[in-house]
């Protein structure tokens, strides 16, 4: 048998604000028990890449783990794979950030493991040509990608057995294809299957060098693979068969595969992903016509052919699927260069690195996008990555001084849509307003507690949808069954025809039901929704408000809103006032201004509505109570993990609606119900006089108090604590 190379590259990954139990179970499911056995066949190298995120908690709460692979390294059984810090989809970043991720990946690595870093993992392999030439400006000599993506580039099957370098702006790097026939086989097939595909390449190319590169969580973590990998001892006759045939089959390192085989030419590739990734980035109804035609076409003898050809989507356009995705983007984009023009203005120490630190964070994919493994639908990863841009924001402005009370804004094109949007921002808080889609408040950072309470997600159709509505179907029809974490999944489906932010302004039918209201099927009377309203940024000593306007039919006459949001330095209060004009004379009235609160919970004790008065003792409910009450003039939301405490005080008597916004979404698990945010629409019933005016004014008064009381109370422990330990050591 003629000899063959085999890259086992392996990804190990876990994002930005996952759980903690979730890295443990990981840790304890497929990384430790990998290594107990990958450590015993000691002819058997391994290509190794751990994300920052997962690597930095492995340093914490495991650091013998990363101790154990550092041997491996000096033994040269393990070539680590660096890449972005964070695991960024790199198509995102400016290249100062790219280059800067990798980079400090790779001297974190160098320092802890002793590697020397060169080669990166793509994440999600989201590859656009252009990152060639910083990939090679930050020392990078070679990366995996998928087959498919060099089956897009031209080259036919029988010419993926070696790596090809590729090139941009005259630098190059090397570009491995991974196969995706040994994404399938390890470890759900035949080990057998496994050895005969080997035997076959090696036939065809006597210089063969075959990758394996996929992600490490299905050596464990995916749904019952534990039992196959370890308790029926795959990999143990996986490495006992590569053992068996090491005369032939050879195990190596991308690096030494370089060194030892010259490249098949020079290629560019096109700009993609996996075939998946570029699936999920379509339109439902384009899913559903791919399914279809997959379905349609899979045994035709030209699907082989056919399907090489076959291209979804471009992974930017994530942004356009899921607006919520773009706000963090541009929210982002915003953080890094307010910390690179500092930068260049001569700022440096150490708040500027940890305003860094903060920025790459907050660059890690998963909360991005949606897929199998996305995590735009989770909220704990939307919320992570708006945490560490507000930390970021917040150092930058230690950093550069900027201390004490103080109140701003800003107008400029902030996402990016050659539309102006409007920033307030003081010490304490920081909101953006977009006055041409009706004047709403898309975003309210809480700098205390590093929150974005509109860190939302509006409800729309998914392609699996139809899977959920028509289960039983499916599954009569000898499709795999389809797993509820929630009974009752299809009865939630539910969509929204207006983004789920705050200060949406709505005129319902006089005699609307609450029922209709909060399923988002009332009947809607007004055309200010989404629409463009007039701005005025005004300031005074103190104080800067923005002032919006619009005039347009309600209930068949031409009404006049104008609102305006009014922010102080040093306070944590927004003060909306709104002002109805033009009012048809004895006609009846429901006008409603909807907020949403996200990152608050529903179904948590500790976590509630509360009434009047200014007392949390009044509960109302937990925050996935349906509320409809009548004659109040505040309500509040309490959220005793945050330390928060959300009030809204109204200057006359007011009805108010409250709800849960919740999706049906899939994950790996399963199909799941989510609490993405708590909807809060004030709203009024009233007769216009002669005058044709009404108006109110509000206040959502941001409580951080107890967090800040028990970041005090945290202080003054550790200060205690040294000075026993000072104490202990004299």
């Amino acid at each position: 048998m003629r000899p063959i190379r085999f890259i086992f590259a392996i990804h190990n990954h876990q994002p930005v604000g996952n759980f903690g139990h979730v890295f443990e179970q990981a840790y304890q499911e497929s990384y430790l028990p990998f290594l107990d056995v990958f450590e015993g066949y000691g002819k058997i190298k391994l290509a190794l890449h751990t994300s920052g995120s997962l690597i930095e908690w492995l340093a914490e709460e495991h650091p013998e783990y990363l101790s154990r692979i550092a041997a491996l390294v000096r033994q040269h059984r393990i070539e680590i794979i660096g890449g972005p810090f964070f695991e960024p989809i790199l198509a995102m970043l400016p290249s100062r950030d790219r280059i800067g991720q990798i980079e400090m990946f790779s001297d974190w690595l160098k320092k802890r493991l002793g590697a020397e870093v060169a080669g990166l993992w793509i994440p999600e392999r989201v590859w656009e040509q252009s990152y060639v030439r910083d990939l090679a400006e930050a020392g990078m000599s070679y990366t995996i990608l998928d087959d498919s993506h060099l089956k897009f580039a031209g080259i036919k099957e029988s010419a993926l057995t070696r790596h090809y370098l590729t090139e941009d702006d005259g630098k190059t790097i090397n570009v491995f294809p991974g196969s995706e026939r040994l994404r399938y086989l390890i470890p759900f097939g035949q080990i057998e299957d496994v050895i005969s595909y080997f035997s076959e390449i090696s036939e065809k190319d006597f210089q063969a060098v075959l990758v394996h590169a996929d992600d490490g969580e299905k050596f464990g973590s995916w749904p019952e693979t534990y039992r196959h990998v370890y308790d029926d001892k795959w990999l143990h006759r996986f490495f006992d068969a590569l053992s068996e045939n090491s005369d032939w089959i050879i195990t190596t390192t991308p690096s030494e595969a370089i060194a030892s085989v010259p490249s098949l030419g020079k290629i560019y590739i096109p700009d993609g992903s996996y075939r998946e990734m570029t699936e999920w980035v379509l339109e439902p109804d384009q899913q559903l016509e791919i399914d279809q035609l997959r379905g349609d076409m899979e045994h035709d003898s030209r699907w082989l052919i056919i399907k090489q050809f076959l291209h979804g989507g471009f992974w930017r356009n994530f942004k356009v699927r899921y607006p919520e995705s773009d706000e963090m983007y541009c929210r982002m984009m915003n953080v890094s260069s307010r910390l690179y023009n500092a930068i260049e203005q001569g700022w440096s120490g150490a708040d500027i690195d940890l305003a860094r630190e903060s920025l790459y964070r907050s660059q890690c994919n998963c909360g991005y996008w949606h897929g199998a493994f996305g995590g735009i639908y989770l909220p704990h990863l939307r919320n992570a990555v708006y945490r560490e841009l507000i930390k970021s924001d917040r150092l930058i402005d230690v950093a550069t001084d900027r201390l004490g009370s103080w109140v701003e804004s800003q107008t400029a094109d902030f996402n990016f849509d050659s539309k102006n949007e409007v920033r307030l921002t003081n010490d304490q808080l920081n909101l953006l307003v977009a006055p041409h889609l009706g004047g709403m408040m898309y975003e309210l950072d809480i700098k205390s507690i590093a929150h974005n309470l509109l860190a939302t997600l509006t409800r729309r159709p998914e392609a699996y949808h139809q899977k959920i509505a028509q289960r039983h179907q499916f599954e009569e029809a000898g499709n795999s069954r389809i797993i509820f974490k929630q009974e009752g999944l299809e009865r939630r489906l539910q969509y929204d025809w207006y983004p789920r932010k705050s200060l949406i302004d709505l005129f319902y039918d006089f005699d609307a039901d609450f029922d209709a209201v909060r399923q988002c099927r009332v009947g809607q009377h007004g055309e200010f929704v989404q629409r463009e309203y007039d701005a005025v940024v005004r300031k005074k000593q103190g104080r800067v408000q923005i002032l919006l306007s619009r005039e347009a039919q309600a209930y068949g006459a031409a009404i006049r809103i104008d609102k305006g949001i009014t922010l102080s330095e040093g306070s944590s209060v927004v003060e909306i006032a709104y002002r109805l004009s033009n009012l048809p004379k004895d006609y009846r009235i429901h006008f409603a201004v909807e907020m949403n609160f996200a990152g608050m919970p529903g179904g948590v004790e500790n976590r509630y509505f509360h009434g009047s008065g200014g007392a949390r003792g009044q509960r109302l409910g937990n925050l996935s109570t349906n509320l409809d009450l009548t004659g109040g003039t505040e309500i509040g939301l309490y959220d005793d993990w945050l330390g928060l405490d959300v009030r809204l005080k109204t200057s006359r008597a007011t009805d108010f609606y409250a709800f849960p916004v919740e999706t049906v979404s899939q994950s790996v698990e399963g199909f799941e119900l989510v609490h993405q945010s708590v909807a809060l629409q004030p709203h009024w019933r009233f007769i216009p006089d002669e005058t044709g005016i009404w108006s109110v004014e509000m206040f959502l008064d941001l409580d951080t108090s107890i967090a800040r009381q028990r970041d005090q109370n945290a202080h003054a422990f550790l200060k205690d604590a040294a000075k026993v330990l000072v104490g202990e050591l004299n």
